[in-house]
């Protein structure tokens, strides 16, 4: 037997052993669960790690909401972000195996050094707020971009509202220092 032979009734078994499995396909009624809410993915189909996964990133800043908003040369935070914030609190107090970086960010107008320190303020707003509303200061830590990280280029007050930000990054595990 050649090896073209033999890497066709390889190919060939492999196939035929792939097709034995009754339960590949997830609410086929084969044996998945059906009709119990719960299966492969779990209970109401929830997906682990996706954004309807309460527990997950994902849910953390697609539901809860990861960033919140500043005003021009401001970092007091306005009841819009306390909602914001208050989301982020109640979702780090369920999920206490995560920790968070809150990113200060501001728009390009002013100075490199000017937008470090607004970012920073915007930042530790975030921060203080959180603590204030029960996370441990050992789960938090923040770190300011200023204008150096934009999500939008422009140089119009659209793009620059939606820089003036502070976004709270959350990770499992330790944070490094």
């Amino acid at each position: 037997m050649n090896h073209l032979s033999k890497a066709l009734l390889l190919m060939a078994a492999l196939a035929v052993s792939a097709c034995t499995n009754p339960n590949r396909f997830p609410g086929d009624g084969a044996g998945s669960g059906s009709g119990t809410g719960a299966g492969q993915y779990g209970a109401g189909g929830i997906i682990p790690g996706s954004a309807n996964d309460p527990t997950s990133s994902a849910y953390f800043q697609q539901s809860v909401g990861d960033r919140v908003l500043f005003a021009v040369d401001q970092s007091s935070l306005s009841p819009q972000a306390q909602s914001t914030l208050d989301g982020q609190a109640q979702w780090l107090m369920t999920n206490s195996d995560y920790l968070a970086v809150v990113e200060g960010h501001a728009d390009e107008q002013g100075t490199r050094e000017y937008n470090l320190a607004l970012g920073a303020r915007r930042a530790n707003a975030v921060m203080e707020y959180l603590i204030a509303r029960g996370i441990p200061t050992s789960r938090l830590r923040f770190v300011s971009y200023g204008k150096e990280r934009p999500i939008e280029i422009c140089s119009e007050e659209a793009c620059y509202a939606k820089n003036r930000r502070a976004v709270t990054i959350i990770s499992a595990g330790g944070l490094t220092s």
